[in-house]
């Protein structure tokens, strides 16, 4: 049906999408970071912070500001932007932003059981979960001591349920098996997002494909780097890897024998798309590779905005009012304690 989309879509489709495009004409711009990158103080952020969308969400916060009040009134915004929109779609398109979602599940799982593991409050934890990303039962994952009890006991009436097929074991939980319960859990999300899309088809499909290729390539990466050195097997490596990709399955065989920084590097050169990313960095230095690949990331999703009558300017609205709360997260948290020569470190402009 592509090509077609722009006899129907409207139907159901234009009013959101035309309420997203006007949310994402609302994103800082560079002027804007560079007035912020000038403040001196919490205070200074929120008078320029009160300017923008954010002004209402900050305007009734006494003094002196933290910098979590600034990032939980930023991040209210977006909850609050996405549920309107989640309460006026109509099927496909609220499972579609449903499945926007459910990353943030999986890290509110993993939050919680981790911190129930070091002995942690419950309550603080609950505090620190993403509020996107919340549901019924998940304070009584505190309750689980293996995959099989957290399945039975919390997951089994989620929409992250079918996900743990292929993690559950008796095995206790510890710090090692609850990363690699992560990662299992991200590659089956992926990979169903991936499938879903596919049978949305027409653009949808096409701009989506790329982004969640992308999405996959680079926990690809980060989930190679990050085991080096551990006792986790090729095998179980290449287990990790998601089903799709620019780098299925050629990359993912020769990410799953690399045994440091440059061989990645060596693989990762030879896909075009990659090269720019790993030019940026020198020999051995992986503490910028996070911030290259959010700023590939916010290059495709600022593309999926040139096409219309698809839901992937959804998921890109999404993710770049995400990327700009942890912008805001980074300024604030180099004002607060007085490193601003660092300020531009992590700042990943979007426009």
């Amino acid at each position: 049906m592509y090509g077609f989309e722009a006899m129907t879509f409207n139907i159901h489709g234009g009013y959101l999408e035309a309420i997203v495009r006007g949310h994402r004409s609302g994103l800082l711009t560079a002027s804007d970071y560079n007035n912020l990158c000038q403040c001196e103080t919490l205070d200074d952020i929120k008078m320029h912070l009160s300017a923008t969308e954010y002004g209402p969400y900050l305007q009734n916060e006494p003094s002196p500001l933290h910098t979590i009040t600034i990032v939980e009134k930023c991040t209210l915004k977006l909850v609050d932007e996405y549920r309107h929109m989640l309460t006026q779609a109509t099927e496909p398109l609220s499972t579609f932003l449903e499945y926007c979602t459910y990353g943030h599940m999986i890290d509110n799982v993993v939050l919680i059981v981790t911190g129930t593991l070091h002995e942690r409050d419950v309550q603080e934890l609950l505090e620190k979960c993403h509020p996107l990303g919340m549901f019924d039962s998940i304070a009584t994952l505190a309750v689980a001591q293996n995959m099989r009890e957290l399945y039975r006991l919390v997951l089994v009436d989620t929409p992250l349920a079918p996900y743990f097929s292929e993690c559950i074991t008796s095995d206790d939980l510890d710090d090692m098996n609850i990363e690699i319960m992560r990662n299992t859990l991200y590659k089956a999300y992926l990979e169903d997002f991936y499938r879903f899309c596919q049978k949305l088809g027409g653009a949808t499909s096409e701009i989506m494909s790329d982004l969640l290729s992308f999405e996959a390539d680079r926990r690809a990466v980060n989930i190679s780097i990050n085991s080096i050195g551990t006792e986790l097997t090729r095998e179980d490596r290449r287990k990790l890897y998601s089903n799709f990709g620019l780098l299925y399955p050629y990359g993912h065989e020769e990410l799953a024998v690399c045994e440091d920084l440059d061989q990645v590097r060596g693989v990762m050169e030879k896909y075009p798309p990659y090269q720019s990313i790993f030019a940026k960095l020198s020999y051995g230095e992986s503490q910028l590779l996070d911030k290259a690949f959010y700023e590939e990331e916010v290059k495709r999703l600022c593309l999926a905005f040139e096409q219309q009558f698809h839901y992937a300017v959804f998921f890109a609205y999404i993710r770049l009012r995400e990327q700009e709360i942890r912008n805001l997260m980074w300024i604030s948290e180099c004002v607060a304690q007085n490193q601003k020569s660092r300020v531009h470190d992590s700042v990943v402009f979007i426009f």
